[in-house]
């Protein structure tokens, strides 16, 4: 008799995890042998690759034993580059495609750790970290307050990156089909310097320059990549996307649904576990309980204040539908 029960074969992948016996962090040979070949593979890819007889837009790349680790990212970028020079030298800039990489490893791989590592393209305007910028936001984290340049530039990222949304969700959805968006917006009639959270930023900048241990230019380097888009600004981008007819648009409040106050605690606690790990990875780690000591003192300070101020409506529920 037969036994047709599907079963895993054992496996030994290499050490998960970022502590100090992980192999992301003990495989700097690996990574070595990697870029040994990093020139013949630009050389073959110059000589060999015929672009023009490529008629797909999607490049796709395979690693077959991608490990843990920042190692297969240094190795697929010895591919993604020279494959987008050789567009270019071709002046076919405007063809060069969308690169997509699987990545094939034991099942028992830790893939967790291995897409915690991605590299990411910047989140924030480079204009904000600009000294010599008009857009430089100096002592502040984030653009509530700040000068138009500062807005502008928060502004146009946030263009940018929900041009690209809705550029994929089309590509994803049928006709017909819809897309529901629950996302923090400014209330009508709001301008972006009196962004809701105003209260906030500034707590967390004041706490920022008081701990003693963060210097005045760790500080100025920090932003929170938040950005609050009014009516117009998301109306617009769909209605140019084209992609998307807009079905409902409409605010609603979830402050409203709190059988109260929010106290101090809740909320320090609600603030840090929103940006921790963003402020953890900004400043040195040991800081951040002292980081969020201090914007508790100053939230229950403050709290009488924060309770009297209007609950704002800053959720928009949207309904698309892929034309």
């Amino acid at each position: 008799m037969s036994n047709n029960t599907a079963t895993m074969q054992e496996s030994f992948p290499m050490t998960g995890g970022d502590g100090s016996y992980s192999y992301a962090n003990n495989s700097y040979f690996q990574r070595q042998c990697a870029n040994a070949s990093k020139s013949m593979i630009e050389e073959a890819i110059a000589e060999k690759l015929d672009v023009q007889a490529l008629s797909t837009k999607t490049f796709c790349l395979a690693d077959l034993g991608c490990s843990v680790g920042p190692n297969t990212f240094v190795a697929i970028q010895h591919i993604v580059g020279p494959v987008e020079r050789r567009y270019l030298a071709l002046g076919l800039k405007s063809h060069i495609p969308e690169f997509q990489v699987f990545f094939n490893d034991h099942a028992a791989n830790d893939f967790n750790t291995l897409f915690a590592s991605l590299p990411t393209e910047r989140r924030m305007p480079d204009e904000i970290l600009d000294k010599n910028s008009p857009a430089w936001n100096k002592g502040r984290v984030h653009h509530t307050g700040a000068p138009y340049e500062v807005a502008h530039a928060y502004a146009a990222q946030f263009d940018k990156d929900m041009r690209n949304f809705l550029n994929a969700r089309a590509k994803e959805l049928v006709v017909g089909g819809i897309m529901v968006l629950i996302m923090s917006t400014l209330p009508d009639g709001t301008s972006p310097y009196r962004s809701p959270p105003r209260a906030l930023y500034d707590i967390l900048e004041s706490c920022l320059m008081e701990t003693g241990i963060i210097s005045e230019a760790q500080a100025d380097s920090f932003n929170h990549p938040l950005y609050r888009p009014s009516l117009e600004q998301l109306t617009a981008l769909v209605e140019r996307n084209g992609c998307f007819s807009i079905e409902r648009m409409e605010l609603t409040n979830p402050a409203s649904k709190l059988d109260g106050p929010m106290s101090g605690h809740a909320y320090t606690m609600h603030v840090r576990a929103t940006i921790e790990r963003l402020v953890a990875k900004h400043f040195r780690s040991d800081s951040v309980d002292q980081l969020f000591h201090l914007f508790f003192k100053k939230i229950e300070n403050m709290s009488r204040q924060l309770e009297l101020d209007p609950k704002e409506e800053i959720q928009r529920f949207v309904v698309l539908k892929r034309k």
